[in-house]
């Protein structure tokens, strides 16, 4: 008999992922009216918070992304990190919400990961078009006039494939991990599901990274003037 597990949204004739995909981003939208509420006042700009705040979760992540676009992207890469912040903390928090018992994680489902690796798809192409103008094309024809017919079908069949891998990638890892959790905290008491729980935190943690940085490199490649 197939196990149905619980979840807050059932009753909702919808896929669980998608509700709770809708719950994180109020949740993203409600802590970003918190933080920016911090921030207009002046002197509390200045003057850093004591101990874990929203203001000072916010600092912490721009400044992690801040340091990948740097190192990735190189320069100009800071006008990429409202999007790479973005793909970062709504993954993470889904990822994430997917522990917390009576919450399907929406990371898990292939058309919100899809959804996601088709705007980085869509992103890094408008920055290339961006950055070269028409010149972006010759990115797909490679380096000699008589390979161009080939590298010009190669190089639609790898972009073709980057949003869908990114999907895949990232529903078919929350989805294993999550389903691990589960099971190994039905079958068991106490310190088993709470490591469990440990270690589907740090791989909810790495895939959003993964996830943002492969969006940081092909948006590199786009830009990037060594062609």
């Amino acid at each position: 008999m197939e196990h149905h597990s619980f979840t807050w949204f059932s009753w909702i004739p919808y896929p669980d992922q998608i509700e709770t995909c809708i719950a994180v981003s109020i949740a993203l939208m409600l802590f970003a009216v918190v933080v920016h509420g911090r921030l207009r006042n002046t002197e509390q700009a200045i003057e850093p918070d004591d101990g874990m705040s929203a203001r000072n979760i916010a600092e912490a992540t721009v400044e992690l992304i801040s340091g990948l676009a740097e190192n990735v992207i190189g320069h100009g890469g800071s006008k990429f990190v409202p999007l790479l912040a973005a793909f970062f903390v709504y993954i993470l928090i889904g990822n994430l919400l997917g522990l917390i018992p009576g919450f399907s994680p929406p990371t898990s489902n292939s058309g919100v990961t899809f959804g996601l690796g088709f705007v980085a798809f869509l992103a890094y192409n408008a920055a290339g078009f961006r950055e070269h103008g028409a010149k972006y094309g010759k990115q797909f024809l490679g380096p000699v006039i008589f390979l161009a017919p080939l590298m010009l079908m190669i190089e639609l069949v790898s972009h073709a494939f980057r949003p869908m891998s990114l999907g895949i990638r990232l529903a078919a890892n929350m989805s294993a991990d999550h389903t691990v959790v589960e099971v190994f905290t039905e079958m068991t008491n106490l310190l088993i599901p709470v490591l469990f729980l440990g270690l589907g935190a740090f791989v909810s943690l790495i895939q959003a990274f993964v996830f943002t940085m492969l969006s940081a490199i092909y948006i590199s490649l786009a830009v990037s003037h060594d062609h």
